[in-house]
């Protein structure tokens, strides 16, 4: 079961302020529907267990490329039909007692890192599923670099493997101080390491999808908007000089 404790927030994360700096989310990813489908297919195997994302239908996927059929064969495997909400079965009673909160609803969740003034929410989540690594002081077994004590175990560690952060001492301000150099593979993942952040990329394009799946008709729409106002701007202006060239 996956237990993603994705926002238990009240801990903090190390942001780009003298913590660790988040990578940059491939912004291309938004706009392959081939990436966010990849990305549906994770959130859906690896997320979907104890994370809903109850304000997106699964049929709103169709926006993305996927056929009613498609959803059907690959993405619902409780039985129930498209037009339902990304639901989870999981008490959330059961769920606070269990795992100490219940596992947020991740609908909005890259839109609410933007919001809480911690940058690209896309860059947040980017990040922090990339710097996981063995803790066995801790009880999940886990520890993350941009989430230090996260309390959600490293769900896609079948995919990435195992990893150690490795540091070097530099002198900072006249103290010694341990800073992140790069990691150290102890157990080989099923996918390589590009082939780890680009699957990652596509779960968090997923992600940001979710928040606003009319992102790319609101696009176009504006752009269409500024077209017109631009040939409105350049009408108006002839026929604001034609009406006042006899006028003295």
């Amino acid at each position: 079961s996956i237990v993603l404790s994705l926002l238990m927030l009240g801990g903090a994360t190390q942001a780009a302020s003298g913590g660790l700096a988040w990578d940059k989310f491939p912004v291309e990813k938004l706009t392959d529907d081939a990436s966010l489908q990849h990305g549906a297919k994770l959130f859906v195997n690896y997320c979907l267990n104890c994370h809903a994302a109850s304000y997106l239908r699964y049929n709103r996927l169709a926006d993305i490329g996927l056929t009613e059929e498609q959803i059907k064969a690959n993405l619902l495997f409780s039985g129930g039909k498209p037009g339902e909400t990304m639901k989870v079965a999981l008490d959330a009673r059961q769920a606070k007692d269990w795992f100490g909160a219940a596992p947020p609803d991740l609908s909005v969740i890259s839109r609410s890192r933007s919001a809480a003034g911690q940058g690209s929410g896309a860059d947040y989540l980017y990040t922090y599923l990339r710097t996981y690594y063995r803790d066995d002081s801790k009880p999940t077994g886990w520890n993350n670099l941009a989430f230090p004590n996260v309390g959600m175990p490293h769900v896609l560690w079948e995919l990435q493997g195992e990893r150690k952060p490795t540091f070097v001492k530099k002198t900072e301000h006249g103290k010694e101080v341990e800073v992140f150099s790069g990691w150290e593979v102890t157990k080989a993942g099923t996918l390589d390491a590009r082939s780890y952040d680009s699957a990652v990329a596509d779960l968090v394009a997923f992600l940001q999808w979710v928040g606003e799946p009319a992102h790319k008709a609101r696009m176009q729409i504006g752009a269409w908007v500024l077209l017109f106002l631009g040939i409105f701007t350049v009408i108006a202006w002839r026929l604001n000089a034609a009406y006042w060239k006899d006028i003295k």
